[in-house]
């Protein structure tokens, strides 16, 4: 049944406010940031979800909810709210099933007018060194003692491997390797799903890109050029994150939670997808720890995809993956909960930040900034939709008011079951390739669009 849209209050023109006596046992506002437009696109079953959220044990301050947000999986996609860590929660729906879903982006020194002539045999061959799709496995095999082993160290594993380059680490947030990552606390089920897939790339809205910089929409040209950019130049972006592995985790411990939570803890939810444990739990705890090992692979297979994308630019261009200056900018984390310092009425507190669908902004200064990027606030990825333009985007100290979160990417209009309903696949790849936007599986060369704003 849909839900009714409640009485949005204005706070300024991209702030709305849903005030806690809307439904019983709220115990914050709900906050949506959104220009007027876009939440009128928003679906109705947003507002629904957003107060529940706000009726979770130990919340801080607001329940929000990104401008991209749509209906997901207990919280809104886009939805943010930050818990106490002594008495507050954690909730799987406020994190997702694919853990750590995030995203990637680096550069090259080659343009577009060195590409285009290869640009077909290039996606060809990263088609064939990267995995893609439902049943897509690793080409790199791995054991599963291996495999814990990965899900414990993350992109720290693939680097000392030969994976990677030493300066991955610090230009991936978290470098790449989150604490409190304990294999123990992880399936036998999880880990049979997951340790084939490491260097896969997935399907749904996963995707892998070569895009161009186009001068025109480089804002802050020098801090640009600080970052490697320059008009006309190709750079590459995917999004993926944990596979199988990721999803296993968070359906383990949502089953276990929903047997403990009113028995054991005495807590209700107004939504079953909602269900939650003490932070401080036993469960609890062992569910951080089963996440972030989740963390760590998404990280890991990252990681892998990166060194499949080098390897293929070096084959098709006949040099090294050093000589083409193929530096990574930057990797975030999109789906995660995650322990952080912030001031709290005036107080610093510990918080568990859940973010489902939204993108860390940690403004200049912040420990959470590699030390690369510190003076300047941390590289934000937006992903575009099909045919729009992705983001580079900078965080600033203003981001604190939603404990240093944005947006992950384009959000959605209309259902997956909608989409396949109106649009045909094999013919929007044929307009496609019309454009000049090949496209092969999951991979699309998108020259023809509004590409690469780039800060």
């Amino acid at each position: 049944m849909e839900s009714k849209k409640p009485e949005l209050k204005k706070i300024t023109d991209y702030i709305w406010e849903i005030d806690p006596s809307y439904k019983d046992g709220m115990k914050v506002p709900g906050r949506i940031y959104s220009s007027k437009k876009l939440l009128g696109q928003m679906d109705t079953h947003v507002y629904d979800q957003l107060t529940n959220v706000a009726t979770l044990p130990g919340i801080i301050d607001y329940a929000f909810c990104m401008p991209d947000g749509h209906s997901g999986y207990g919280f809104p996609i886009g939805g943010v709210a930050a818990f106490d860590s002594n008495d507050g929660v954690i909730s799987p729906g406020g994190i997702g099933f694919d853990i750590n879903c995030g995203m990637r982006l680096v550069r090259t020194n080659l343009t577009i007018h060195d590409v285009k002539p290869k640009i077909r045999e290039l996606v060809n061959t990263l088609f064939a060194n990267i995995p893609a799709g439902v049943g897509g496995k690793s080409k790199t095999r791995f054991s599963k003692d291996e495999f814990k082993k990965i899900i414990e160290l993350g992109s720290r594993w693939c680097v000392e491997k030969g994976y990677g380059w030493e300066e991955d680490i610090e230009r991936t947030e978290m470098n790449g390797s989150v604490e409190y990552a304990d294999s123990a606390a992880v399936s036998e089920k999880a880990i049979s799903r997951g340790f084939n897939q490491v260097g896969t790339l997935g399907s749904g809205n996963h995707y892998l890109e070569i895009q161009h910089v186009k001068e025109e929409n480089l804002v802050d040209k020098e801090l640009a050029k600080k970052w490697g950019l320059f008009p006309d130049q190709i750079v590459v972006m995917f999004h993926c994150g944990s596979r199988g592995f990721g999803h296993q985790v968070a359906t383990d411990y949502l089953e276990l939670f929903l047997q403990v939570m009113e028995s054991k803890y005495k807590m209700k939810v107004l939504d079953r997808e909602l269900a939650c444990a003490p932070f401080q739990s036993k469960e609890g705890q062992d569910y951080f720890k089963a996440m972030n090992c989740a963390v760590n692979m998404g990280f890991a297979n990252r990681q892998l995809i990166l060194h499949g994308i080098r390897q293929g630019f070096a084959q098709i261009f006949g040099k090294s993956a050093e000589e083409l200056e193929m530096h990574q900018i930057y990797d975030i984390c999109h789906n995660r909960a995650s322990l952080e310092k912030h001031e709290v009425h005036g107080k610093t507190k510990e918080l568990i930040v859940h973010r489902k669908g939204a993108t860390g902004a940690f403004g200049p200064g912040r420990i959470e900034v590699p030390p690369l990027y510190r003076n300047d606030g941390q590289p934000i990825l937006i992903g575009g939709s099909m045919e729009t333009g992705s983001w580079l985007l900078a965080g600033t100290e203003e981001a604190k008011q939603t404990w240093y979160t944005t947006a992950h990417g384009s959000g959605r209009v209309m259902s997956r079951a909608q989409a396949t309903r109106t649009y045909r696949g094999d013919q929007l790849q044929r307009d496609m390739e019309k454009k000049r936007n090949l496209h092969k599986g999951c991979f699309s060369e998108r020259f023809g669009r509004r590409s690469r704003r780039c800060i």
